[in-house]
């Protein structure tokens, strides 16, 4: 799904115009940019948590090579889905 389509899907089911929509989606996502960027966690019950870990460093070997490199410490944002959205994969 492209952004245009989450846009129109949002608008559609909210009852908003396609502007609105918009707004309100590049307002969630910098609030989730602001969130992340200050390591806090961002709960949605339906969906999922989302929240950031640090990722220690470590030595990796490149396959082709052989050659071990030092890959840094660094953070990323994990997610781990909500029961009531595994549910519907299924």
């Amino acid at each position: 799904m492209t952004k245009k389509e989450l846009v129109s899907s949002i608008a559609k089911k909210a009852g908003l115009s396609l502007k609105d929509a918009n707004v309100a989606l590049n307002a969630f996502v910098s609030s989730f940019g602001d969130a992340m960027k200050k390591g806090q966690r961002l709960q949605l019950p339906s969906m999922g948590t989302f929240k950031v870990e640090k990722r220690s460093a470590r030595v990796v070997r490149n396959p082709r090579t052989g050659a071990k490199l030092n890959v840094p410490a660094k953070k990323v944002v994990k997610f781990k889905a909500a029961p009531a959205l595994t549910k519907g994969l299924k």
